[in-house]
């Protein structure tokens, strides 16, 4: 049979194709009994709207923002240049994408960021969230006014979004500290720990599952103090050759966030005598030539290219109130020297 269409649902619903058209485009004006014959019409002829269809013939695009942190290091950069390749790509769609940037790790700066937007008629909004609690009031007066909102890489409350985008971060956390209790083959050790900070959302989550694992599983490794590093490169070079020279007794390093030049400097200066394995998260130039070259074991990578793309589709799809594209979980890649692909990032 072909698919029902639009005069179909009308014809059984007894109205004219216009109503029927104003009801399932919701353009309300419409009688309550109308509407629930045209909805039993639908339901009984199981017809889906044609969103593109309907969307062109009234010219109507997608107006979309995206609150990022500044190109401060190769994650976000890479999130930059994902969004300035699909939004030449989404053009012909009509999918307009602007981003609006604030400095990372500053509460205050994302909250003047998010401040106002309910104003400016955007249909949706992605924003990267910093901690628990921050930019709440704009966020929830933005959803009040109609806005659909999308958290990405670190969730904020449920009050704030409607859908998140990223990797369960205590996994990521959990994943880290399973590699270096196997990397310790059954001995005792210590690990450094470092952060961008403490108050950002994935942070916490990835030192609060990296910390399960080891008491549970490995409990001869001990973890000492997190040092905050603001994913600063120069601040992780200074902190971490401090703690590397100040004690002889560390086995392992887990970079929870970002400042990974730093890393890999402060190694190299300070060499990987008694280090048993290096995590740190994201590829990148520096992580990449850092795994060929052994200063570093791992890097786990949360591809924020694939949330990008997520975010896009699941944004136009709730604007339209159609339900989220149906998407697996979004798993971290686990990258080795042996592993690396081909394309660099």
């Amino acid at each position: 049979m072909k698919n029902p269409t639009l005069h179909d649902v009308a014809r059984l619903a007894g109205v004219s194709s216009a109503t029927a058209d104003r009801v399932l485009n919701r353009r309300g004006n419409v009688a309550e009994k109308s509407v629930r014959k045209i909805e039993k019409a639908v339901a009984q002829l199981g017809y889906v709207r044609n969103i593109a269809a309907a969307n062109l013939s009234r010219k109507r695009g997608y107006h979309l923002a995206f609150v990022l942190p500044r190109r401060s290091h190769a994650f976000f950069g890479r999130m930059h240049e994902q969004l300035q390749k699909a939004a030449l790509h989404l053009k012909s769609a009509r999918v307009a994408i602007d981003v609006i940037e604030f400095e990372a790790f500053d509460a205050h700066a994302l909250e003047v960021a998010v401040s106002g937007l309910s104003e400016t008629g955007y249909d949706g909004v992605a924003f990267v969230g910093l901690g628990q609690r921050t930019a709440v009031k704009p966020l929830v007066a933005l959803r009040n006014s109609g806005v659909k909102v999308v958290s990405l890489v670190s969730d904020g409350p449920q009050d704030c979004r409607d859908h998140y985008i990223g990797i369960d971060n205590k996994k990521a956390g959990r994943t880290a500290a399973r590699l270096v209790g196997m990397g310790h083959g059954g001995k005792a050790g210590r690990v450094i720990v470092t952060a961008g900070s403490l108050d950002a959302r994935d942070h916490s989550d990835r030192i609060e599952g990296f910390t399960a694992v080891l008491k549970q599983d490995f409990p001869s490794i001990e973890i000492t103090s997190v040092i905050e590093t603001k994913d600063q490169p120069r601040q992780m070079r200074a902190l971490l050759s401090e703690r590397l020279r100040g004690d002889d007794g560390y086995t392992a390093i887990y970079n929870v966030g970002a400042g990974n030049e730093g890393l890999v400097d402060a190694v190299r200066m300070n060499g990987r005598d008694g280090l048993s394995i290096c995590v740190v998260h994201e590829l990148s130039t520096c992580t990449r030539d850092a795994l060929e070259d052994g200063t570093i074991d791992v890097a786990i990578d949360q591809r924020p290219e694939i949330e990008l793309n997520r975010a896009l589709a699941l944004l136009q799809a709730i604007v339209d109130d159609l339900p989220p594209p149906p998407a697996p979980e979004l798993i971290p890649a686990i990258y080795l020297r042996d592993n690396l692909p081909i394309e660099p990032f």
